[in-house]
């Protein structure tokens, strides 16, 4: 169960006062309104979130308050989060693979566009007349921490194949892909784009759209990531891929819309060297540093709220399970003069943390504190 309190100041007096030894998630609904606000004004197409990066009813209803008015959904249940958080919004079911009971909630749900990268899928869906269906595209593309391709997508000659058989059965033909995750520049997008282009001219198809997919990067470490380039640089390469073709666009940001809006507070349990135990790690709010690596963005504080200043030091850190495999993957700089009950704040922590952390040992970040300034 989540814990969700509300507060008015800012996270190290907020720990100062509290003294927490369990773990605490600051959630800042500004910051997440700011950035919906950045995609909204600058990403030229629909924005819909990926649910599955952080599905809190709390974000959920700050992102249709800002008047983001579509969701990336992945399952029934999510479908339900959205139809109660924000009833009139449009829902894309971009899951490629789904039971026939699946497909038939989601019709319940009143589903606006669905993703396939078989034809066992699109069979599933049975008549398509006036149906959106975005054929999702896999290519051999690097720029991402690690590759969406190994799981989701059809090569360019099935997709066409797939696209062709959208329209013999009156379906809105588009594409999609995923250019993989925590993507710094516009180069895997821009070569997914002029692939979907020769898709479609090849196939005698004109797309109704194109899902260029998340990818886009949070800010983990320095420098920030200037969105509105990345964008630009999307809109330029369907310009000059598309043409007078040029289908509308749609994106489905995750980490990136919902990751700055988060912080993860954790307490120092003990201190050995050039090693630290603290009271979460991979099985809980850090769970992502297994796959992505360690964000250079921490801040650490003393009992007393004050910030520990001391040289740099190349630290050891594990999580609080009887696990010798939670710990992060490499060693993360920290200030030489850390001690035991000193608190660090992980900072843009609101992707795929709330959501994957588990009660392995009993431990476990549950706790939301919501900033109100």
């Amino acid at each position: 169960m989540v814990l969700h309190e509300a507060f008015q100041r800012d996270p190290a007096l907020w720990l100062a006062r509290e003294h927490p030894e369990d773990p605490v998630f600051f959630f800042d609904p500004k910051k997440l309104r700011e950035t919906a606000t950045v995609f909204k004004d600058h990403f030229p197409g629909e924005v819909t979130y990926a649910v599955k990066a952080n599905p809190d009813p709390l974000v959920i209803e700050a992102l249709a308050a800002s008047d983001l008015g579509a969701f990336d959904v992945a399952s029934p249940e999510e479908m339900a989060l959205i139809r109660q958080e924000a009833p009139m919004a449009r829902l894309h079911y971009h899951n490629p693979v789904r039971s026939r009971s699946e497909i038939e909630a989601a019709r319940g749900f009143g589903t606006a566009s669905w993703s396939v990268d078989r034809m066992a899928e699109l069979d599933k869906l049975g008549p398509l007349e006036g149906v959106e269906v975005a054929v999702r595209l896999k290519l051999p593309v690097a720029g991402a921490v690690y590759d969406f391709g190994s799981k989701f997508g059809a090569g360019p000659a099935a997709c066409a194949d797939l696209l062709r058989k959208v329209v013999a059965r009156g379906g809105k033909p588009s594409l999609t892909f995923h250019p993989g995750t925590q993507c710094r520049a516009a180069g895997a997008w821009v070569s997914y784009i002029r692939a979907a282009a020769e898709i479609a001219q090849g196939a005698g198809v004109r797309l109704h759209r194109l899902n260029v997919g998340g990818g886009f990067p949070a800010h983990r470490e320095d420098p920030a990531p200037d969105l509105p380039a990345l964008f630009a640089a999307i809109d330029q390469a369907v310009d000059e891929a598309f043409g007078a073709k040029r289908p509308a666009l749609v994106c489905e940001p995750g980490r990136a819309m919902v990751a700055e809006a988060f912080e993860l507070a954790l307490q120092v349990k003990t201190r050995d060297g050039d090693a630290i135990f603290l009271n979460d790690g991979i099985y809980g709010g850090l769970s992502e540093w297994r796959d992505l690596g360690p964000s250079t963005r921490i801040s650490a504080f003393g009992p007393d709220g004050r910030p520990r200043r001391g040289a740099s030091r190349a630290t050891v850190v594990f999580g609080p399970t009887c696990d010798s495999l939670d710990r992060l993957s490499d060693r993360v700089n920290l200030p030489g003069d850390l001690a035991e009950g000193d608190f660090l704040l992980f900072h843009a922590c609101g992707a795929y943390s709330t959501a994957l952390s588990t009660r392995f040992n009993g431990y476990g970040a549950r706790r939301i504190v919501t900033l109100a300034r």
